[in-house]
């Protein structure tokens, strides 16, 4: 097989990053040759053109569909081809649903050595209205050949702009902030040829837009990403004149959307500017300076409020993080008078959840400003009963358990105490192998597992069932609708 040859095949499965895959029969290959195909379904009849050709395997671009699948519909983007935010938008929900089921029970038996584990699954959570759900956007800036401003989302797998006027996925009112803003930065362009960042030479100015709502409050933050000190770039001496340029422009914005009688107003409540200097691909650097109102806004998940601000770490799916917090609960099976521990806590929302049902929580973080801001959430919302240290859990634990660490229990109180729950929520590499050490000496009845990737989730279960756990329970939590990621929680215990 060769770049640039011509294919037609039929689609017959999924692959991880959400590509069709398809078989052709080649001279000398003992089975089919498989062709993985973006924006193909199964069942599609396509014609692909090879774009890379490996040994056992190869690439194509999806030219035609010959023949469209049952579970093919029409994506409600126009640049749902183009765009790298919604890689399955062309598939039906109920097929991205049952993709995703499938993605955690194939990790699962694949991966961790659970047989049979689709027996253990209850059957995927999905949301009713799958779109305008993200309560956090972060727009690249950029200018096209012509000088003229892109703002969007990058092309899957590049850096290349896709220009776009309205994303199906995130708030609506990011639609009017988009409109606003690229009149905004062209005017300022138009004057300072210099304005806009340009990631290949590292100069420019302005390189990202960042957004949150509160989906409860309608709180509004937008925090612009610069390449510098102040929006002003070398115009010092008009410093406050670009800030209150700004602050007008998002007014506007908000204006024009509230005057189209959403239910729920949007209120301009933070605008800040965050300091990135660095050549990278990181997006956000490590200061911010407000340039108006506060600087975090808030918002609810359950009865528990939380201040969020540009570096906080917080769920982007304000409906589906609800109901994945209440399975978390669900399946920690507190009554009252358990001591639970809740590792990679990062600000608490998870822990401020279990603290109004179990005795006496813990938190542990190795992000500062993350344990900062559970505590503040902690007095926020009046709970006494959470404490949160900052370190590693591998070293926090152990100097719990020989009444060490400076807490509010008398030390004898602590030594060797056997928590009744642990809960871990990791970041997408998984847990750190000396913590899954630290949980099996630590010994919990139960440990809830929350992840937001399926193949380190079922490494990890296969290390602790090997310690003697056994897995009871898999609840699969469609967190991201119209793109290949999920979240899944699991319970393991000890059998009695």
């Amino acid at each position: 097989m060769k770049k640039d040859e011509i294919y037609e095949l039929t689609i017959e499965d999924i692959g991880n990053d959400g590509e069709g895959i398809g078989h052709v029969e080649l001279p000398g290959a003992e089975r089919g040759f498989a062709i993985f195909v973006k924006d193909a379904v199964v069942g599609d009849v396509v014609r692909v053109k090879i774009i890379k050709a490996k040994k056992n395997y190869a690439y194509g671009r999806l030219t035609e569909v010959i023949s469209p699948s049952k579970f093919r519909v029409e994506p409600i983007c126009p640049n749902a081809r183009r765009c790298g935010g919604c890689a399955i938008m062309q598939m039906s929900y109920e097929k991205q649903k049952e993709y995703k089921w499938n993605k955690v029970k194939d990790c699962l038996e694949r991966i961790g050595g659970i047989a049979d584990a689709g027996s253990l699954m209850e059957p995927v959570i999905g949301m009713e209205t799958p779109y305008y759900y993200r309560n956090k956007m972060q727009f690249p800036v950029g200018l096209d050949r012509d000088g003229n401003i892109r703002i969007g989302f990058y092309a899957g797998r590049t850096h290349s702009i896709i220009d776009l006027e309205e994303c199906f996925i995130g708030h609506p009112v990011n639609t009017a902030i988009v409109k606003h803003m690229r009149r905004w930065l062209q005017e300022r362009q138009s004057s300072n040829g210099n304005y806009i960042y340009n990631e290949n030479t590292g100069k420019g100015l302005v390189r990202h837009i960042l957004t949150r709502v509160g989906y409860t409050t309608g709180e509004l933050m937008v925090c612009i990403v610069i390449n510098g000190d102040s929006l002003c770039g070398n115009d010092r001496k008009n410093s406050q004149l670009y800030n209150d340029s700004l602050v007008e422009c998002l007014k506007r914005a908000v204006e024009e959307y509230n005057a189209s009688g959403k239910a729920i107003r949007i209120s301009l409540a933070s605008v800040s500017i965050n300091i990135n200097r660095d050549n990278t691909n990181r997006i956000l650097g490590d200061r911010c300076v407000t340039i108006y109102g506060q600087d975090y806004i808030t918002d609810y998940i359950g009865d528990n409020a939380f201040h969020i601000s540009p570096l906080s770490f917080y769920q982007v799916n304000p409906i589906q993080t609800r109901v994945l917090y209440d399975k978390a609960l669900e399946y920690a099976g507190l009554k009252g008078d358990e001591t639970v521990w809740d590792m990679y806590c990062g600000i608490g929302t998870i822990s401020l959840s279990l603290a109004k049902a179990a005795k006496k929580v813990y938190g542990v973080e190795i992000v500062p400003q993350a344990i900062e801001d559970a505590k503040k959430n902690a007095r926020l919302n009046g709970i006494k009963n959470a404490e949160f240290y900052l370190g590693k859990a591998e070293e926090i634990v152990p100097a719990y358990m020989k009444g060490e660490l400076d807490t509010d229990e008398p030390a004898n109180d602590t030594l060797g105490k056997t928590p009744d729950v642990v809960v871990v929520d990791p970041p997408r590499k998984g847990c750190d192998p000396v913590l899954l050490d630290t949980i099996e000496h630590m010994a919990p009845e139960r440990l809830v597992y929350v992840s937001c990737d399926p193949a380190t989730l079922a490494r990890d279960i296969k290390i602790m069932t090997g310690k003697g756990y056994v897995l009871q329970k898999v609840a699969v939590v469609d967190q991201f609708c119209h793109s290949t990621h999920v979240e899944t929680v699991c319970l393991l215990n000890i059998p009695k």
